[in-house]
């Protein structure tokens, strides 16, 4: 490594943020760019630790000291091409994947870990502003078309690779925008939507066709796509919410987290006009969820001017620190605090959900809850209720953030000839469906999980599409022999 002693030198620095009260103003980035000089202190921390375990934190298998020691010596080149080959978008990890290569870092056994994340964010941007990031336009074409349903990260994947495999890609998207989940649910203080466009235009640019505004069974049929198509890339994405099934869940006022947040990043980006449709202003707003979407649904409240909010989750409150069964390098179940949360929110752990109350026009008006204590039973943790806790809060707006149960299940895949279950075996290896030019990948295949792995699984996807349509591939792929004795790597979820 460029500076063996790095990690004893300098301690981990991230970008700063924009003042919290002036940044819930407005949904730009929140994140003020960092000085060069500390970003090459930050690679220099990566030590020469030998047995790199970062790569297998990386669901990509990202070659991370190489690109951190090419950081250090300045050489961006190198590190854009050390980069590029194992992640089709960095510019889009390096802003909000949860970096589980940054939980398995060595450094961390004892020290603040590298901020890897960090690093690759400013890699793609710097090959973007030095004129890096250019198209490259396969040399040749096999004659094979392929078609890709579904154009979120892992979509965007496949349809990369397969291109720079030589096939025809056409990319079709309901929306009438490219990015999934990346454009319509991440909000764009978070990452601001430019940074789609731009990759969608160098993927114009090398060849791969966009057909937005596209939905399978209304504007085109699976049938169509069929014969037109010598294979089929399905990467529709865990799109169906996990409800939540009280007492008023029907009542105006409760809704999923993803109609909140997609409507409001319409809003910003000039798709939709007026106002959004579920508005936060001076409501008392109740977020059911702990996680990452709960919290972006904190952030985009308290932009519209929300009274006061409050996030909801059922399990305990998670240590500062790691606990003693959850040893490095194992993905790290502490305290989360984000940047969202910085900005104003109460946070209730331990709390279930009774049932929802009402005004006299059918709007809700408040939630009952009830405290309770997580105990083992038959070796199984299970939570009992805390007498004498229950209570009614305020609630003027309800937000679902539970999670996702699996694909829509609205007929597309039976249309595809894919049986409707099929999907939700993330074991299978070979991505290919019961029609077997059908291949499926992303969350609609292996379930709710990362950025990271939805471009994992596109690539992977991608693969075996290229085997199925040349007999042979030359693409790479990633040796998943780890992952698959770890259960797949759930610990990354």
């Amino acid at each position: 490594m460029g500076a063996k002693d790095g990690f004893l030198k300098y301690k981990r620095e991230l970008e700063s943020d924009r003042d919290r009260n002036e940044r819930v103003k407005d949904y730009n980035d929140i994140h003020i760019p960092i000085k060069p000089e500390t970003l090459n202190k930050q690679a220099a921390r990566c030590m020469d630790c030998g047995i790199p375990f970062c790569h297998q934190g990386c669901p990509l298998g990202n070659i991370i000291p190489e690109f951190n020691d090419a950081v250090y010596r300045k050489e961006w080149g190198e590190a854009w091409d050390i980069l590029r080959s194992t992640n089709n978008f960095p510019e889009f990890t390096g802003r909000i994947c949860p970096a589980p290569c940054e939980a398995s870092c060595v450094l961390g056994i004892n020290k603040d870990p590298v901020a890897i994340e960090l690093i690759e964010k400013n890699i793609a941007e710097k090959a973007y502003e030095h004129d890096l990031a250019k198209p490259l336009v396969p040399e040749t074409r096999t004659g094979k078309t392929v078609a890709v349903v579904g154009a979120g990260p892992a979509g965007m994947a496949a349809a990369d690779q397969l291109n720079q495999a030589g096939h025809e890609v056409t990319l079709y998207e309901k929306d009438q925008k490219v990015g999934g989940l990346l454009r319509y649910g991440i909000p764009d203080f978070k990452m601001e939507k430019w940074v789609i466009d731009r990759r969608v235009k160098l993927m114009e640019e090398e060849g791969v066709n966009f057909a937005t505004g596209t939905e399978i069974g209304k504007t085109i049929t699976a049938d169509e796509i069929l014969s037109k198509f010598d294979a089929v890339v399905i990467s529709t994405g865990a799109q169906e919410p996990r409800d939540l099934k009280i007492k008023g869940r029907e009542f105006n006022g409760v809704h999923f987290a993803m109609d909140f947040l997609g409507e409001q990043n319409r809003l910003v980006s000039g798709e939709r006009e007026g106002d959004n449709p579920i508005s936060a202003k001076g409501k008392h707003v109740i977020v059911i969820g702990g996680g990452d979407t709960g919290s972006d649904c904190i952030g985009t409240s308290n932009r519209h001017g929300a009274a006061s909010v409050t996030q909801l989750e059922l399990l305990p409150k998670p240590p500062q620190q790691r606990a003693q069964l959850n040893p490095w390098p194992e993905w790290p179940m502490t305290l989360k605090t984000t940047t969202s949360h910085e900005e104003g929110a109460e946070r209730v752990w331990s709390v279930l959900t009774k049932e929802f109350t009402k005004d006299d026009k059918g709007n809700v008006n408040g939630l009952v809850l009830v405290d309770i204590e997580w105990k083992e039973k038959n070796g199984r943790m299970q939570f009992v209720e805390v007498e004498g806790t229950e209570r009614t809060v305020p609630c003027d707006l309800a937000l679902l953030a539970i999670g996702y149960t699996g694909p829509k299940q609205n007929g597309m895949l039976e249309a595809f000839g894919v049986e409707s279950m099929e999907n939700t075996l993330p074991k299978s290896k070979d991505y290919q469906s019961t029609n077997n030019k059908v291949f499926l990948a992303g969350d609609m295949r292996r379930g709710q999980s990362l950025v990271v792995w939805a471009i994992s699984e596109g690539r992977e996807a991608a693969v075996k599409v290229d085997e199925f349509l040349m007999g042979k591939s030359n693409l790479p792929r990633k040796d998943r022999s780890f992952f698959e004795n770890v259960e797949d790597a759930e610990f990354c979820e």
